[in-house]
């Protein structure tokens, strides 16, 4: 039998032959484990998506806004999304049924644009509850009669069709900032506030920017006793904006899951699963969403020594013609609204 010697010019090309065939290999089989890796985190991700989000749906019988004249698609309309922060969680709710939102932020979408504006409305303002038939503070919507009510009243107020509304309580901000591992906001001054459970003074808080938990953003986003309502809107969009930054960072990839499981067990939506897959796209720009933050105008208000915040008219019309052009919708100038009258007859004490 003839042995082929290793050391000859054939073996060695052989050998290189070899080499050469495993770093194909090499670079062929470590994409394909990682595509594979990486598309059955994909999968199981929309999956479980799929499942607690779906169950966060509430079929509220709304086809559409009554200010709409056709029903909208979020996959080629502009689309209006009132997002609810509410007053409770697990605890507060074995206390108390009626819930009053916290936070009421009003986001408008457009299509062509990629472009999202979003506008905050101060919890004490002092507007018309169409479900009561008086006029009160806006917070208090909720607790007459729910999503339903609150969506009702912000349409009057604004003049903008209210698409969908999305409701969360305390629990899902704390769960989804944990998820992120934090937020790097600035503390505005020293603050010292009850935390979720309503322990007095659990949280206190230092000037400066910092990487604030769950608890501790939930503290400043709520926090008034310092400032003011329109101040404490300012802080809730910049701890919003910090926690979006984030949230769609690299870094957090590994991370949705969590955030999935914060968000579907503390949410409620009248939105389906694949109303919700249309807003993927919104993400999908090169240079990211535009986003702009406002805030209603107005002043303090005391009737019968009741404290309200009176939205200034003036305002209040420029803030709803930006909303209604970002939707596509005509101007309403000069139009008289009658939600934020000062008349005191019928208001809530």
């Amino acid at each position: 039998m003839a042995y082929l010697n290793p050391g000859s010019g054939n073996n060695r090309r052989i050998v290189r032959r070899r080499r050469k065939l495993k770093k194909r290999a090499y670079f062929i089989i470590i994409p394909l484990i990682l595509l594979l890796t990486i598309g059955g985190f994909v999968t199981y991700l929309y999956v479980k998506a799929e499942s607690a989000l779906s169950d966060s749906h509430v079929d509220d019988g709304r086809e559409k806004s009554d200010l709409r004249d056709e029903i909208v698609d979020p996959k080629f309309d502009n689309v209006s999304i009132l997002l609810m922060g509410v007053d409770s969680n697990e605890a507060r709710r074995e206390k108390d049924a009626s819930q009053l939102t916290d936070t009421l932020i009003l986001a408008t979408l457009n299509k062509d644009s990629k472009s999202i504006k979003l506008l905050t409305i101060p919890r004490d303002s002092y507007v018309y509850v169409p479900e009561v038939d008086r006029t009160t503070k806006i917070t208090h919507a909720h607790a007459y009669g729910g999503p339903s009510a609150t969506v009702d009243t912000v349409e009057n107020l604004l003049d903008v069709p209210v698409d969908y509304w999305v409701k969360i309580n305390f629990d899902a901000f704390i769960e989804v900032v944990d998820a992120l591992n934090g937020v790097e906001v600035e503390v505005p001054y020293e603050i010292v506030e009850s935390n979720s459970k309503d322990v007095r003074d659990a949280i206190h808080l230092y000037p400066g920017e910092q990487l604030l938990d769950g608890e501790q953003a939930l503290a400043l986003a709520r926090t008034r006793k310092y400032d003011n309502d329109i101040e404490r809107g300012k802080r809730q969009q910049e701890i919003m904006k910090a926690a979006m930054k984030k949230a769609t960072s690299l870094s957090s990839i590994l991370k949705i899951d969590n955030m999935i499981d914060a968000v579907g067990s503390n949410m409620k939506t009248n939105m389906t699963f694949s109303e919700m897959k249309s807003f993927i796209s919104y993400g999908l720009g090169g240079d990211g969403v535009d986003m702009d933050f406002y805030t209603l105008d107005g002043y303090d208000y005391q009737p019968a020594g009741t404290y309200y915040y009176q939205l200034d008219e003036g305002d209040l019309a420029e803030k709803s013609n930006i909303l209604r052009k970002q939707l596509g919708l005509e101007d309403t100038a000069g139009r008289e609204n009658d939600s934020t009258t000062q008349n005191t007859q019928g208001v809530e004490q």
